[in-house]
């Protein structure tokens, strides 16, 4: 492989399809308003003062086609901070619009978002390289289009962190810093601070938003809606066939079992998006823009990890399923103008409900060891009924319940409650309290009785159970208070815990000998911390 790897950017293959077959914004100024007729904004990257690299991930690299030494050139770091473009790019923005907390926000497009041009790698396929913070576009509306240090580690580390997981996402070449600063007011509390300003290039085969077809159908652009339509199938979805009715409406079931494959992996970890806006959901299925995102610590189906949505938790962790279905309709209605029929629409939605469902399902009983759920709705309830009895860590209860011994070769067993519980206590934040430990207890009993079952059904031994539930549940999670941590390190020029938590959520499903550190609840101190626990869109 690493022979196949090219050292020069120069080589780079651009294959700029979208530019080519959609239309572009006859107004070249990079001046803010309403685009309409077209699908993007030609627009340059702002040169910086001083750009430095901070990391880059080789996988991502890899799938560019680049060698490590051509990351480590100062020609990487200047042109993926934005200050030189290579042969063969043709930065622009894309527009977009969204509904944002369940309301029509009208245009919104790529703010602080630079596509530099698409890359076609020699296995043939297309990755769209985009800055963010990079500078300010035409859909920019107030803003500067630039981002701070904070959220660009954020999402630098959850994007890759979140590949390791198994869990649907756009990618992360690179974080460099662009040596100046930016001004911030983090808590809109009237207290702006300057921080270091910073650019990640993000990585996918597309940025497309179900925004992206919202707006046009907003606009009653219905001509425009159908050739961006027609674009999105030949380049995302060639299997589905030419553009016409039956292959929009298969492309939209193809949308809503991907996102219910995408959920489903968010609620099997633990994580919560924290904007699920419609200009949040890629129609690719993949998790993309990592703002005030967060893994259940305690296990609250209440919790968001977003201030702005603190009153209503439209976003909360348990209601993540029905907002992508919510989304999807937002979707569907966009579409509708193209189909004209409402029940085949209809039919790809009732297709999220079935796969979410068995993706679900399947997860569910893989975190517990088992082959498969069978009329397990009442105890899978109680369990989530149990974590919830006092704040209990999900990452390390569903981890240490691997190692639960369940004793299947005794007929009988005495063990006390407190004997049962012991293997759990890590993961509690306070000690249980007499009730809570007899009813975690018997859980625990009901638990042993379902796996001596699922050993007689399916000849399930405690070896096998261990390893499907530690290759389903994660040791190592990006949480909130480690990745404040390398930032905080990271704002005084010391980039080494960035470098350990990117190796170290590499395999967030190993052992890691020497990390222990790394698996822990969230330290008493960072309960209201800022950063560690919940977190603003201020970026």
């Amino acid at each position: 492989m690493t022979s196949d790897l090219i050292s020069d950017l120069a080589q780079l293959r651009f294959d700029n399809r979208f530019v080519e077959a959609l239309p572009a914004d006859p107004d070249d100024s990079n001046s803010r308003r309403q685009v309409y007729g077209a699908c993007y904004s030609r627009v340059k990257p702002t040169p910086v003062k001083a750009p430095q690299l901070v990391a880059y991930a080789r996988e991502v690299a890899e799938l560019l086609d680049l060698a490590p030494e051509a990351c480590e050139t100062d020609t990487f770091t200047q042109v993926f901070t934005g200050n030189r473009l290579l042969p063969g790019m043709d930065p622009h923005a894309n527009c977009y619009g969204g509904h944002q907390f369940g309301h029509w926000a009208g245009q919104l497009g790529d703010g602080r978002a630079i596509n530099l041009g698409q890359v076609l790698n020699r296995r043939g396929e297309h990755w769209t390289l985009q800055l963010k913070g990079a500078g300010p576009t035409p859909y920019s509306r107030s803003a500067d289009g630039l981002a701070v240090l904070r959220s660009s580690v954020r999402e630098f580390l959850c994007s890759e962190a979140m590949h390791h997981l198994g869990v649907p996402t756009t990618r992360a070449l690179s974080l460099t810093l662009t040596g100046e600063q930016v001004v911030r007011d983090m808590f809109y509390d009237g207290n702006p601070q300057p921080e270091p300003g910073a650019v990640v290039c993000r990585v996918a085969q597309s940025f497309t938003r179900f925004g992206s077809f919202e707006i046009y159908a907003a606009r009653g652009e219905h001509e425009l809606l159908k050739r961006f339509t027609d674009y999105t199938l030949r380049a995302d979805f060639p299997h589905l066939g030419e553009p016409g009715k039956a292959a929009y409406l298969a492309m939209f079931e193809d949308v809503c079992r991907s996102t219910a494959q995408m959920i489903a992996h968010w609620m099997r970890v633990g994580f919560v998006h924290g904007v699920m806006n419609t200009d949040n959901l890629s129609i690719l299925g993949q998790t993309i823009d990592y703002g005030p995102y967060g893994w259940l610590e305690d296990f609250d189906p209440n919790w968001t990890p977003n201030t702005t949505d603190a009153q209503g938790r439209r976003y909360r962790y348990g209601n993540q399923p029905q907002i992508a279905l919510w989304n999807l309709a937002q979707l569907g209605n966009a579409l509708y103008p193209l189909i004209d029929e409402v029940e085949p629409l209809q039919a790809a939605l009732d297709s999220y409900r079935e796969e979410y469902q068995t993706c679900r399902q399947r997860d569910t009983a893989a975190k517990l060891g088992l082959t498969q759920l069978q009329n397990d709705d009442l105890w899978v309830e109680e369990l989530h009924k149990v974590l919830q009895l006092t704040e209990t860590d999900m990452t390390i209860f569903y981890r240490l319940l691997a190692d639960f011994d369940p004793r299947l070769d005794t007929d009988t067993d005495e063990r006390s409650d407190a004997e049962l519980i012991e293997p759990l206590q890590p993961a509690y934040y306070q000690p249980l309290k007499p009730d809570q430990q007899k009813r975690t207890a018997q859980w625990l009993r009901d638990y042993r009785e379902r796996l001596q079952r699922d050993r007689i059904l399916h000849g399930t031994d405690d070896s096998t159970r261990r390893a499907r539930m530690n290759a389903t549940n994660p040791k190592y999670v990006l949480r909130n208070y480690l990745a404040q941590q390398a930032i905080d390190r990271a704002e005084q020029g010391d980039f080494t815990e960035i470098h350990n938590l990117l190796e170290l959520l590499r395999h967030p499903y190993d052992e890691q000998p020497g990390k222990e550190d790394y698996f822990a609840k969230r330290p008493e101190w960072a309960r209201h911390k800022a950063g560690c626990s919940m977190l603003s869109c201020s970026s």
